[in-house]
């Protein structure tokens, strides 16, 4: 085996920011997969400072939901929404806490693209932080929302280009 050909390394250089679903349901089975990817994603301290919110389809905040972002096709077109949020009584440190926040995400991506799901990180949407809580009905003294993950089965093929590495490093190694 080649080291480029391992599955981990494969799934990160194939996923795709998904952005248009089909109407088949996700199933509890792969939610729970992708949550435990998430949950088993690195923290400083191992305080493991996030939690999750899933919104379905036919979840009555879904609506609120999209009236938040400009992106609210996707969150409508989504099977389900992954909502993740630092949980403050948990932080300790404000940016190991957010990196810790960004691994799982990463993670919950990686876990849909594994299991065939198509997702995307939609980040404009933290941008409001009281509409969105509000809108899921959370305490902005509690929570501070890090990202909504909008996943489904994919109906349009991803597609992405990336900087040479000679470009992204300071010094050759």
């Amino acid at each position: 085996m080649h080291l480029h050909e391992t599955p981990v390394l494969e799934a990160i250089r194939e996923r795709r920011s998904i952005r248009r679903f089909t109407n088949e349901p996700v199933t509890r089975e792969e939610l729970a997969a992708i949550l435990e990817a998430g949950r088993w994603a690195p923290s400083g301290l191992n305080n493991q400072p996030w939690r999750f919110l899933v919104i379905a389809r036919d979840d009555p905040r879904r609506e609120k939901l999209a009236g938040c972002t400009k992106y609210a096709r996707i969150v409508r077109a989504s099977a389900a929404c992954v909502c993740v949020f630092l949980e403050k009584a948990s932080m300790y440190s404000e940016m190991k806490d957010h990196q810790g926040a960004g691994a799982c995400i990463q993670n919950m991506l990686l876990a849909a693209h594994a299991l065939g799901l198509g997702a995307v990180w939609l980040g404009q949407i933290v941008n409001d932080q009281p509409a969105a809580l509000s809108a899921l009905g959370l305490s902005e003294s509690e929570f501070e929302l890090q990202a909504v993950i909008a996943l489904g089965h994919p109906d349009q093929k991803g597609d992405s280009t990336r900087k040479p590495l000679s470009e992204l490093m300071l010094e050759d190694y």
